[in-house]
């Protein structure tokens, strides 16, 4: 990974998209008197999703149902981890869940009751991946994953042509990964490659943090209902798995198919470090949207169907996505920008593996190749 800013956006046709839409869109919110944080939709929304986390949690706890039920009841929480990902944590990780930033803040830690690290993720998300989106070497979600070739400009290896057959696999073990290992890689590669600038006694008290999450979430949902609750190491091993494997899933699904879809461009920075190009437009050409007319889609997945609006706005709350994504659409046809959207979730990951498919195959570009 370079290091943080040394990859830059050059507007050099000083192109007026971007102002144009800020100042579309924010007479949208004061003519309609509206805030740009969540509502009391997503605060129902949000109570509705911890409840889909922890009832089934507590429903197991205290009946110890047959292992069939209780298989049935960890994959309810699996749907619960992502929804509350989604919803909750990744509106309040940018400051949009609520007007009140104490609010934000134990709202982006909801994600450490899952078992992650908000710390970690808003240096890699915010910072990374909403700055660099799909600039190799810069954004992590496209970086090279061994098994998993998202990016025209990494390497390929011989497997990678059945990518398209085993991705789901590997989607189901993130979240898994993400509690057990990566958190901790992350914490010092971000230190090392100085994404995180932190002084020493900061991240010590981070790291810290970190640890006491960790420890209180693995007790919580490994070892109390083992030594406390008689239920059956293997049983909740099993069940722990499960959940993961449901929730990386569909996060990784959800999030995949914002980004490495056809149509979406891979752009490389000069040996400067400079890609000529107006940031919100980078964010145009890089981002997907799906489904967005799916309004019980768009509630799960807390409008990350809606990633263009999301990636241009990442400071309004999604539930306002719905109505600014025409004002975005309409403002991207008259600068003859490509707002690009599949209708449907089925079309979507259609035109994930199929990108798939094509990546695994692709040989590495030369490097005036800037479109996937």
């Amino acid at each position: 990974m370079k290091l943080k800013g040394k990859v830059k956006f050059v507007n050099k046709d000083k192109n007026l998209f971007f102002p144009t839409l800020r100042k579309r869109v924010d007479a949208y919110f004061s003519e309609n008197n509206l805030p740009k944080s969540g509502n009391s939709r997503l605060l129902i929304k949000s109570i509705i999703l911890m409840l889909l986390y922890v009832v089934p949690f507590a429903v197991l706890l205290t009946f110890t149902p047959h292992v069939a039920i209780s298989l049935v009841l960890w994959l309810v929480m699996g749907v619960g981890v992502a929804g509350v990902a989604m919803s909750v944590m990744h509106d309040a990780n940018h400051g949009a869940f609520s007007k009140n930033k104490t609010m934000n803040y134990l709202m982006a830690h909801s994600v450490n009751l899952l078992g992650a690290s908000a710390f970690n993720w808003k240096l890699q998300h915010n910072i990374l991946h909403h700055t660099y989106t799909n600039v190799v070497e810069m954004d992590e979600d496209i970086d090279d994953m061994v098994f998993m070739r998202f990016s025209p400009h990494t390497k390929v290896r011989f497997y990678h042509k059945l990518q398209w057959v085993y991705a789901f696999f590997f989607y189901g073990l993130l979240t898994l990964y993400w509690v057990i290992i990566k958190d901790f890689v992350q914490f010092f590669k971000y230190i090392k490659s100085g994404v995180n600038a932190n002084s020493k006694s900061d991240n010590t008290v981070a790291f810290s943090k970190i640890i006491a999450f960790k420890l209180f979430y693995f007790f919580s949902i490994l070892v109390a209902p083992t030594l406390i609750f008689g239920i059956p190491l293997w049983e909740v091993l099993l069940g722990f798995f499960l959940m993961h494997f449901v929730a990386g899933m569909i996060l990784s699904t959800v999030f995949q198919l914002a980004h490495t879809v056809e149509g979406t461009h891979h752009p490389l920075p000069s040996e400067t470090g400079v890609i000529e190009n107006d940031w919100a437009i980078h964010q145009l050409s890089t981002t997907a949207n799906f489904a967005r007319k799916s309004k019980w889609l768009s509630w799960y997945v807390g409008g990350l169907n809606f990633q263009i609006e999301h990636h241009l706005f990442p400071r309004i709350s999604h539930v306002h996505y719905p109505a600014i994504a025409e004002i975005v659409k309409q403002t991207a046809s008259e600068f003859n920008l490509t707002y690009i959207e599949s209708k449907t979730f089925l079309q979507a990951v259609r035109s994930h593996l199929n990108t798939l498919h094509r990546f695994g195959r692709l040989r590495l570009p030369n490097l005036n190749e800037v479109m996937a």
